[in-house]
């Protein structure tokens, strides 16, 4: 007997279907007989198969879908348009955070959202948005990610005064540091070109909590620097215990020395050439300088005054409602014989640097009856709306091509 290929076994079927249900128990038995003897199948599968409705095939032999019957399998808990795109609005707005920073950090956004009226969506929307895992989030966002871009990275020119004033502390050594202890670094808005003047942001960044301050200077000259690294400190919701840099000569010098001296503060300094020794500003300059500013060229005190008006929104937005993931382990698994091996990284529960200074103990009750204050005055929504509004006039100042005679 020639063996019949499934599409031809599905047309066998669905011709004696309809007359197997309507015959009698003889007549079902002969029809038995002929499809069981054609379509090579047994008399209990052949028998499953003719009881059933008969059913529609396409062109590839799928069966079509009827109208009125749903698939089999779980059904779609996020279809609904509008989950969609309140979730796409709130990613958007968290500055496209993944799907493991979105679930730690939205439920605080919608309630903020919600506590001043900027959440133009059902209750239900936003209820199924929160219930949503971190890979549900990540699924229904893959179409939208595609359509995100991210440019390219620039570098800071060190210079070198005065180091061996300074003691070295490596990048390793942050690992037992208590909040107040910050990295700080200079991103410079050249452009193409390093003559000339040209406007520096002065950022700075808490080791353990994350709390990131920027600032713009209107150069490198150590007189900025300082006053940048002075209305940074008084800002400072905690204690500035100590501050690390790279061997720039705008951080080495009499004048920062002379500062942290009478501040009581700890200054301390990298390696040469080892931007390892300052990895958590450098991660810093990108996400909250380089991802939003851009990489234009800025001259002037006019640029320095909207950079700093926008970086006074960016950083209440960044340090209340945008989680990060901070390392706790890194180790190398290697293999017997040979050099190398696989790296696995392990990181704690994201949380916003206000989550993360509010559980530490080395901030003061009322440092942290201040910072909770501070936050329910902050309205994401009108944040967003600033900076949104500030990066335009940002944009129309930037001299991409700009290079000073």
């Amino acid at each position: 007997m020639t063996k019949l290929s499934m599409k031809a076994r599905k047309e066998v079927i669905a011709k004696f279907s309809r007359e197997y249900q309507r015959v009698g128990k003889k007549g079902k038995g002969e029809i038995l007989d002929h499809v069981c003897a054609t379509a090579g199948l047994s008399r209990d599968r052949a028998a499953r198969l003719l009881r059933q409705p008969p059913k529609k095939y396409d062109a590839r032999g799928r069966p079509k879908k009827e109208k009125g019957k749903e698939n089999r399998g779980r059904k779609p808990k996020y279809h609904e348009k509008v989950v969609q795109q309140l979730l796409e609005r709130l990613w958007e707005e968290m500055d496209y955070a993944c799907g493991k920073r979105l679930v730690e950090g939205l439920p605080a956004f919608v309630e903020a959202l919600q506590r001043f009226g900027e959440l133009d969506a059902p209750d239900w929307a936003a209820e199924k948005v929160l219930a949503m895992s971190a890979s549900t989030m990540d699924r229904l966002l893959t179409k939208a990610r595609k359509s995100v871009t991210i440019k390219g990275r620039s570098t800071t020119k060190p210079g070198s005064m005065r180091k061996a004033d300074i003691p070295i502390r490596r990048g390793t050594d942050w690992d037992d540091a208590v909040v107040g202890f910050m990295e700080m670094d200079l991103v410079a808005h050249c452009g193409e070109a390093t003559v000339g003047d040209y406007v520096n942001t002065l950022d700075m960044t808490d080791i353990p909590s994350g709390w990131t301050e920027p600032i713009a200077v209107l150069n490198k000259a150590r007189r900025h620097v300082h006053g940048g690294v002075k209305t940074v400190q008084a800002r400072l919701p905690f204690t500035l215990r100590g501050m690390d840099s790279d061997n720039g000569g705008e951080f080495i010098n009499d004048l920062m020395m002379a500062y942290c001296k009478a501040e009581n503060i700890l200054f301390t300094r990298g390696r040469p050439y080892n931007k390892n020794d300052n990895c958590h500003i450098e991660q810093k300059n990108f996400t909250h300088v380089r991802k939003t500013v851009g990489y234009g060229r800025f001259e002037g005190q006019r640029a320095v005054d909207l950079l700093n008006a926008y970086y006074d929104r960016y950083r209440l937005f960044a340090n209340f409602f945008l989680p990060s993931a901070k390392l706790r382990e890194k180790y190398r698994q290697t293999t017997p014989g040979l050099h190398f091996g696989r790296v696995t990284k392990r990181y704690d529960k994201p949380q916003t640097p206000y989550q993360r200074l509010l559980l530490s103990p080395d901030v003061t009750p009322e440092q942290k009856a201040a910072l909770q204050t501070h936050f329910l005055t902050q309205n994401p929504a009108a944040l967003k709306r600033d900076m949104i509004s500030l990066l335009q006039l940002i944009e129309a100042e930037a001299l991409p091509n700009a290079r000073p005679q």
